[in-house]
This record gives C-alpha cells, structure tokens and sequence, in this order.
C-alpha cells in the first residue's frame, strides 16, 4: 500500500553521503532481483556528489538518484548505460561536461505515492540550471515493450504510439508529463532488461535558461582540496627492547611528517616485525606471527592516537592480525585525523607469506574517504594486480598508497614497475613506503631492499619522469611530495592520452563479487 504524507512526516530530498551506503543497498535490494553491490554506489558519490540524491520520508531513505557530467558529443552519440556509466561506477564523469546525464532513479515500491521521482527530477534541473548546462539527458526503460512489440510492429512505433497519448508506458509517460523529448533510440541499452528487450528511449531536457552556443566549462567545480601534501617513510629496521622504545620510533616519524604539514603519511608493510627483535630466542615462523598478532591492539590505539595529536592521516604499513574465524590476515591500518579507524586487508598473500606463516588472503577492497578526497590502499604485491587498482579508481581513489616489503632488488623492481604502471593507467598517484636495514634473528627481516617514492602519471603536466620523490636506496629517510587533484583531474579529461575515459566498457569491466 502506497504510504501518504501526515502532518507530522517529513520528506526530504537531499545529496547523498557515503555514511547513506547501506541504507541505498538495502533500498536496492528491494527493488531488484539482482541488488546492487557497495562499489558502484560508492564511485557514483565520490566522482561527483553533487548530482546524487536520497529522499528521507521519517528518517528512512526510499529513494536514491544518481547523476553524472558528461559531453555533449558523448552523449548524443549512440551509447549502452555500461559504455555511458562505466559499468555503474561512474568513473566517465566529466566535471566540466554540459550535460548532466541520469544513471539511476530508484525508489521504494511502498512509496511511489509521495512523488519522490519528481522530486528527483526537480533536483536535476535545479543543478543544471545552477551550472548553467545545456541540458539533461538519460536512456528511459520501456517497461511494456515486450508485450506491446507484437502489436506495433517497431520500437520507433511504439514510441510515437505513448507520445500520442494512445498507450501509456509507466516510466516513458512520465518522463514525457517531466518536460523531457525523445532523442533517439539506443538498442542493446541493457541487455538485461528483458521487459524492454534491451532497448531505451534517450530523453532529453533542454536547459531554457542557456542559449544552445553556451558553454559550461567555466563552471567546472574545484576539487575538495587543490594540493595534498603526502610523505612516504622510508623505515630502518632495528633491534628494540620495548613497545615503548617502538613507539618512540613511530611517534619521532609521525612529529616530523607533521612538522612539514603533511596530510598523509604512509609506513612500509610488516614494520612491525621489529617487535620480534625484543623475543629472547629466535621462534619458528608460525609461532612468531601469531606473537606479533597479540600487538594489534597496541599498535591499532597508537597510531590512532597519533593521528588525532599531530593532525595527520596515517596509512600504518601492515601488520599480521588475527580475524575472527582464526585466520591470520596481513591488515594496513589507516588512521584518519578525524579519529577514524579503518583497516584493508592484503588480497593476495606472497606464496612466501602462505608457506612460512599461513597467511590468508582477505576479500574486501573499498577506497577509504577522507578530508583530502578518496584514497586506496595495496599492499605490496597486490599492486601487481591491475584490476585492484582499477576497481578502487572506480570508487573515486585519487590516490594509491603502497607499504611493501621486498627482500633484493628484483622483488623491489616488481613493485616498482607495477606501481608506476597503475599510475599511468589510472592517470592517479601511488605513493611507496618500504623497509631498509635488516634484523638477523628476525624471519623475512634478515635482509631488505627498498627504494620508496611518489609517483604520478606520465604527462606534461606532471615531472618529466612520473616521479615527484625518491629516496636513495636502502638509507633511513623521508621524503614528501605536493600533489596537485586540480592537475590530475584535468589529466584525466584533456592529457595528451585519457586512459581512465578511453577504457573499452563494452569489451570488458571490473565486477567485484562479493563474497559468500
């Protein structure tokens, strides 16, 4: 039963926050046969929040829309959702395109009384008018197609058939009652909607208030923040006696990054290994991991604390940890400034890290938010692995940080390479943490190489070489880096290449399959 507004309901509609996540999963889940996952929500917020929505009836989310930039050139051309949304993701937006283009519009069955798709259409025109766009535009389902195909003979048929008012379809009739023309139609639009046999009507709404020559590329919106100053510790191992004595070594890092009025700072994979130095006799690897895994506590409210004092965001390495199920999984902790704790697990264990300690492999990857914009993290040889990166670019990251642990020079060059590589092909930033020294009685800390840097893609706009920082081989240092978002994002639209917009959505896509 559809639900009506009382004197004491509010309905809002407002933009939506990544803290409406599970809220627009679950509302999804009652809408479609096949929810959707939290990744592509995800990308659709952090790539451009503006233009996505939440309407709250009595502080319960119903309804969700989501909206991207796009060109006009791009847009009028025939399109698939896949090729136009980049599988949902939404890592296509254009930031000064003219066209605000319409990704998704749901809203909760038992309340389609309350006029929430007009609600969201307002908000559309609303933002379109403020940026002065030409317009808006999206591909409309034809949900009695199917059944009304026989009937009249053509898609284009049935089309002139509901603009004459002769047969209604549910959602063309109401984008047509909304102000909104038919373009052209787009077949193969969703191959998965069998009620419209896969077609879609593109509508199109002409901004009134901007003459047809207009452009918009002056309204093109600033990033969150212009410059994020990041700093990469390049950690020397030694032999301790305490915790405390560790923590002093963190903390002296932690005050110097904060010295230079760093946002970020970023410690190599596995630097705690040192606490096995402060063990009286050497232990079997095994029973040396599960030791370290008894600090996680410890070492999760230090660097916490540590944010919060010096006003810094901490990717803290890698540190073995115990989950609930007994498993040990080699976890980044990320403290952010604002208190925030959270945590990425390495996906793919080294075949080293399985034999010698049974490390597991863990299954979730999500960019983390934070006050400079969305950043990911890899954990040293997952960076090895294009379609992580990929699929935390899709998110939103901006950003990459990479704590890794490599013994010799050619497992060094590996993570290097790779790291490069994922700058370039995701026209992002990848920042390097490793380890140097060496601890003799320590396992996988006997000896170390690492060169650690910050990287950027390879443009005119960015250092000749695609490095903004190293360091020298295998010396105690720190090292930072000015990185520009306002540089990146117009690399991504107008470089000399646009690996991230040129990418082929209908040959291929990341889907990351959540995990029974």
């Amino acid at each position: 039963m559809s639900k009506r507004l009382t004197p004491k309901a509010k309905l809002v509609v407002r933009n939506a926050t990544l803290k409406d996540l599970e809220e627009i999963l679950e509302l999804s889940g009652r809408i479609y046969p096949e929810p959707y996952l939290a990744p592509p929500i995800r990308g659709q917020i952090n790539h451009y929040s503006e233009g996505c929505f939440v309407a709250v009836y009595e502080d319960k989310i119903i309804g969700y829309c989501a909206t991207m930039r796009t060109t006009e050139k791009r847009a009028m051309k025939r399109h698939t959702w896949i090729e136009m949304t980049a599988n949902g993701y939404c890592s296509t937006h254009k930031p000064d395109g003219d066209y605000l283009y319409g990704v998704e519009v749901m809203v909760d069955p038992n309340y389609r009384g309350l006029r929430i798709g007009e609600r969201f259409y307002s908000e559309r025109r609303n933002l379109c008018k403020h940026y002065r766009l030409k317009g808006i535009t999206f591909g409309g389902r034809l949900p009695l197609l199917s059944r009304r195909l026989k009937q009249t003979e053509t898609v284009q048929q049935y089309i002139e058939l509901v603009k004459a008012k002769k047969i209604k379809d549910p959602v063309l009739s109401f984008q047509l009652r909304q102000g909104f023309e038919v373009f052209q139609v787009l077949p193969n639009y969703l191959p998965e909607d069998t009620e419209s046999l896969g077609y879609a009507a593109q509508m199109i709404w002409h901004n009134p208030e901007v003459d047809a020559a207009e452009t918009s590329r002056s309204h093109q919106r600033a990033p969150r923040q212009a410059v994020v100053r990041v700093a990469s510790v390049q950690y020397q191992q030694r032999a301790i006696k305490s915790f405390e004595e560790f923590e002093q070594l963190c903390t002296y890092f932690v005050d110097v990054v904060s010295d230079y009025r760093s946002d970020f700072v970023c410690f190599p994979e596995l630097f705690t290994l040192q606490l096995l130095s402060m063990q009286s006799e050497k232990q079997a690897p095994e029973e040396a991991i599960a030791t370290l895994t008894e600090y996680t506590d410890q070492i999760k409210a230090l660097f916490h604390r540590l944010a919060i004092k010096y006003n810094v965001n901490i990717i803290a390495g890698s540190h073995p940890t115990k989950m609930r199920d007994g498993s040990i999984e080699n976890i980044s902790i990320i403290c952010l400034r604002d208190g925030a704790v959270h945590i990425q697990p390495k996906i793919h264990p080294t075949p080293s890290e399985r034999f010698w300690w049974n490390i597991a492999g863990g299954s979730k990857l999500n960019v983390i938010d934070t006050d400079c914009g969305p950043i990911g993290v890899l954990i040293c040889y997952d960076v090895e692995f294009p379609e992580l990166s990929r699929h935390l670019i899709d998110q939103g990251a901006n950003i990459l940080f990479v704590p890794f642990c490599t013994d010799e020079r050619q497992g060094y060059l590996r993570v290097r390479y790779s790291a490069h590589a994922r700058a370039v092909e995701n026209q992002c930033y990848v920042v390097m943490s490793g380890n140097v020294g060496n601890l003799p009685r320590v396992h996988a800390m006997d000896i170390q190489y690492a060169q650690s840097c910050i990287l950027t893609p390879c443009d005119f706009a960015f250092s000749r070489d695609g490095i903004a920082a190293d360091t020298t081989p295998n010396v105690e240092q720190v090292i930072f880096a000015d990185l520009r978002l306002d540089t990146l994002y117009e690399a991504r639209h107008s470089g000399t290449v646009l690996n991230v917009h040129d990418r082929r959505h209908d040959l291929y896509s990341v889907v990351w399959h959540k995990k029974k």
